[in-house]
């Protein structure tokens, strides 16, 4: 099914229209026309199925048709990670590009302007606001922030914020707000736990149920395990290695996608770099440069990960694993399409090792890892523990095997650990 075959408002389908999201996914397809009836939803939807964009999207379209009082708060969408509060803070500033709607960040590790220029905003009336469960109970508590005008409630992730001692903060919040509200709550799991938040908070839900998906058969997927100083001479060396195709790179954050396609243009490297700070029309332009092959190397953000619709791309590089382990399947998925094959190529630094065996827990199968050319030095062990304290369930294997062999390929995960999710 398609997004404009939904009854969503023109901006918002010119917004979507724009970063070139056209079918939609199971789990949007199931969640988003109800959520439009303003219907209390459960999603059971595990990573991997589009599941931001199935409750941003009718969210935006709501509060772009319906009449709400002017500088009130209308929705608070929760998180468990700040890194999941960024992350679906820029699909919100992707999908309202030509909406009147605004939204602010709330979480904490900042600084007392940070706080000031939350509290602020809360203030003001920000339409949407993403925070972590904490962070708002201390502005509610202190800043006196006013609730009783929110219409949407939401909760993202909802088991994990359980799993991280939430409980009680989420029931506190949902004190502040009025009963007439419309709660949607998003879960990997659906343990008695998270059963017994939905009967306390939600009324007469409609239950979504949706398998996570998994990448094309077609795409090979590799990874170097590297030092983060190694990365951008691997970039370099995978180009040059693959000389007729066109490249994506994804990186977590606009400052890398702006240093890496910086560098590389500096090679000589037909490159360029998109992202959310840029001008609708210099978006355009880029794309329209990148398809008609006027580029070679396109540097992208995570918002872009599932928007981007260009046919005859050979190779996606991952300079860093996406904060959400989700949009690895959306990453690797812009190559290997209509039936082509494709090659996925990501670069795990040592701080990322954990993130790639969630990666392969999340497709269920290994990923191949490739030697580091000898000129560009030395690679690290793989070894996902380092730094860790380990405890009886966790300790030291001296039979586990190593993965510092040299001079062939090998699987980054053993079948004894290897295994798909449920």
């Amino acid at each position: 099914m398609r997004f404009d075959e939904l009854e969503l408002t023109e901006e918002l389908l010119d917004g979507l229209d724009t970063m070139n999201f056209q079918e939609m996914t199971p789990v949007q397809e199931k969640a988003i026309p109800i959520i439009l009836e303003g219907r209390d939803v459960v999603a059971s939807a595990q990573t991997g199925t589009g599941k931001t964009a199935a409750f941003v999207l009718p969210l935006l379209n709501q509060l772009s048709n319906n009449n709400y009082q002017e500088n009130k708060i209308k929705a608070i969408i929760m998180a468990p990670t700040r890194e999941l509060a960024q992350q679906i803070d820029t699909q919100i500033e992707g999908f309202s590009y030509f909406l009147p709607v605004s939204s602010l960040l709330v979480y904490g590790g900042g600084t007392g302007p940070d706080w000031e220029v939350q509290k602020r905003g809360m203030k003001l009336g920000a339409d949407i606001i993403v925070a972590t469960p904490g962070r708002l109970i201390s502005h509610l508590e202190h800043s006196k922030i006013d609730l009783s005008h929110v219409k949407h409630f939401i909760l993202d992730e909802a088991d994990k914020m359980l799993d991280m001692g939430f409980a009680d903060d989420i029931k506190k919040i949902v004190e502040y707000l009025p009963e007439d509200r419309q709660t949607v709550l998003f879960s990997a799991t659906m343990p008695l736990k998270i059963q017994k938040l939905i009967a306390s908070i939600l009324h007469n839900p409609v239950h979504v149920n949706v398998a996570v998906s998994k990448p094309n058969e077609s795409i090979e997927q590799f990874v170097y395990i590297c030092y983060e100083n190694q990365k951008l001479n691997l970039v370099e060396h995978i180009i040059k290695e693959n000389p007729d195709q066109t490249v994506i790179i994804f990186c977590s954050s606009k400052k890398k996608v702006g240093d890496v396609a910086y560098h590389l243009k500096r090679k000589k490297i037909r490159a360029a770099a998109m992202h959310s700070d840029l001008e609708q029309d210099e978006r355009q332009q880029v794309l329209l440069d990148y398809r008609n092959r006027k580029l070679d190397v396109l540097v992208a953000t995570d918002i872009l990960s599932r928007g981007i619709d260009i046919d005859n791309v050979g190779l996606v590089i991952n300079w860093d694993l996406p904060m959400d382990t989700e949009d690895y399947i959306h990453r690797i998925g812009r190559t290997g399409r209509a039936d082509a094959k494709g090659k996925a190529i990501s670069l795990i630094g040592e701080k990322e090792q954990r993130g790639l065996i969630k990666v392969c827990r999340l497709i269920g199968r290994d990923i191949e890892q490739l030697p580091i050319p000898e000129y560009i030095g030395e690679s690290p062990e793989f070894n996902p523990n380092a730094g860790r304290t380990p405890s009886r369930h966790n300790r030291p294997n001296n039979n586990r095997p190593h993965h510092s062999e040299e001079h062939k390929s090998k699987p980054v995960l053993k079948k004894r650990t290897h295994f798909t999710p449920n």
